[in-house]
């Protein structure tokens, strides 16, 4: 659930400045995608959900395109470049500059960390609050905290430190509670010790981490506070990782929305974006994927085998076997299988776009149907009109694409072309095989048909020797059957 009410005590500083060096891509590691919106785009969104103060994103690597990432969905947002010096550390210090003398708590999160929800972040805020503490660090236990930082813990069981892997001992190596990378500081502990955390560790960073050691120092103390679910803190630095990620984001959103009163028959072959909405009582089959800002109505089938890509889709209709993207399906309609959607493409109620059919900036009248075999671009469809099979509007003259009307109560005959720019008049008729080229006014039946001529004996005389020249020759010579007369 979404905090309306700001938070003028908390600032939240989210961490996307690292190389992502694993990633193996030109792509910045925290742009990677899961579940419709890039890692750090995930973070944002939990990160606005708690109401804070202030929300400021660190950048340094291929900094112009995280910053257009962020900026881009949310203009309100905060961008501050990490310098030369490297490290969490320093990355922190950078954002506090920016906050100027802001006293009241910083939470930081890590832009590759896309699976922490709000009420996990809104109970530590609150924790750290109950507490009274200088810091506290967001832990988990896990089997293999091969790659995390440790939490070293006290005899008194409290947090004494935070010791990364490659600066381990043997015995610090063995500890199972691991570092989330999930923070929240008092401001000016926080700004305090920054000032004092060096370099001297196996990488020459300036780690955040160190921070916790110097607040133990001063005598300030620190908690940390156990998550339950462990997949949450997963971090995200390479694609095995990025796989498994989405794999989990795309199990808690399936699951939202079987709560919610979806039908999902197999979840493991069903994947739906974090921005789709689905209404109560849709049903999706198995091998389908619902993605972007797709928004399916209350009783409408989807699949099996289906891709909705930033589509709309009506009250009870069906989509069966088919590829979508940035197309309207009205309610009652029924699409596919095996049934191709291009953009503009906007369906009204009844319609049907059956068996490979392929559709383009359409748009198809209520109750009208292009049952099959069928290209359908740039074209405007009247009211209950029924196309006959292969019907194909001709829409690119080499040059420009130009449109194709036709009106509605209109039938059309068996492989149709429609040479745009043409109007079909209302309750028109076309004859098999129509080459239309010219306008058709109402009510009229349009025809392009040439006398057919046989050429008897073409076969045996051209094709001497195959199969059909021996048949025909075989069919000429038997004899005729007696009729009767």
């Amino acid at each position: 659930m979404t905090n309306n009410t700001l938070d003028a005590s908390l600032a939240v500083v989210i961490l996307a400045a690292g190389q992502g060096t694993r990633m193996k891509s030109a792509l910045p590691k925290v742009l990677h995608r899961i579940g419709g919106r890039p890692l750090v785009g995930h973070v944002l969104d939990t990160a606005r959900d708690l109401g804070p103060a202030h929300v400021l994103v660190v950048v340094r690597h291929e900094r112009d395109q995280v910053e257009g990432a962020v900026l881009g969905v949310s203009p309100e947002i905060v961008v501050v470049d990490q310098d030369e010096v490297p490290g969490t550390g320093r990355a922190v210090e950078v954002a506090l500059e920016r906050l100027g003398d802001f006293a009241g708590d910083v939470l930081v999160l890590s832009g590759d960390v896309p699976l922490l929800d709000h009420a996990t972040l809104e109970a530590l805020v609150a924790d750290h609050r109950a507490r009274g503490v200088a810091a506290t660090v967001l832990s988990a236990v896990v089997e293999d905290p091969t790659g995390y930082g440790r939490i070293i813990r006290d005899t008194h069981g409290g947090v004494a430190r935070i010791v990364e892997q490659k600066d381990a001992t043997a015995a610090e190596a063995a500890v199972v509670e691991i570092n989330a990378g999930v923070y929240v500081f008092r401001a000016p502990d926080l700004r305090t010790q920054l000032g004092r955390v060096g370099t001297d560790n196996a990488q020459g960073e300036k780690y955040l981490t160190d921070v916790i050691g110097l607040l133990r120092s001063d005598a300030l103390a620190v908690a940390a506070s156990i998550v339950d679910d462990v997949a949450i803190t997963l971090g995200v630095n390479d694609r095995a990782q990025l796989a498994e990620a989405g794999r989990l984001l795309n199990a808690r959103t399936v699951r939202r929305w079987q709560l919610a009163g979806a039908t999902i028959q197999d979840p493991a072959t069903t994947w739906i974006d974090v921005t789709a909405t689905l209404a109560p009582d849709v049903t999706v089959l198995p091998n389908s994927h619902i993605l972007r800002s797709t928004v399916v109505a209350a009783g409408a089938v989807i699949g099996p085998d289906t891709t909705l890509e930033d589509c709309e889709v009506g009250e009870n209709a069906t989509v069966r076997r088919t590829d979508a993207t940035l197309a309207v399906i009205g309610a009652g309609a029924t699409v596919g299988p095996f049934a191709y959607l291009r953009p503009g493409t906007n369906l009204a109620a009844g319609g049907k776009i059956g068996t490979f059919v392929e559709t383009k900036n359409a748009t198809i009248g209520e109750g009208s149907k292009v049952p099959h075999l069928s290209y359908i671009g740039d074209t405007t469809i009247g009211r209950h009109v029924n196309l006959g099979a292969g019907a194909i509007t001709a829409n690119y003259d080499d040059i420009a694409k130009h449109r194709t009307e036709i009106g509605d109560e209109v039938h059309t005959g068996s492989h149709n072309v429609f040479v745009a720019p043409v109007r079909i008049g209302d309750g028109a008729k076309t004859g098999a095989g129509a080459v239309v080229r010219k306008d058709v006014p109402a009510g009229a039946l349009a025809l392009s048909v040439a006398p057919q001529r046989n050429v008897e004996g073409w076969v045996e005389k051209n094709r001497p020797g195959t199969g059909a020249a021996h048949a025909a020759t075989r069919a000429r010579s038997a004899p005729k059957a007696d009729d009767g007369s």
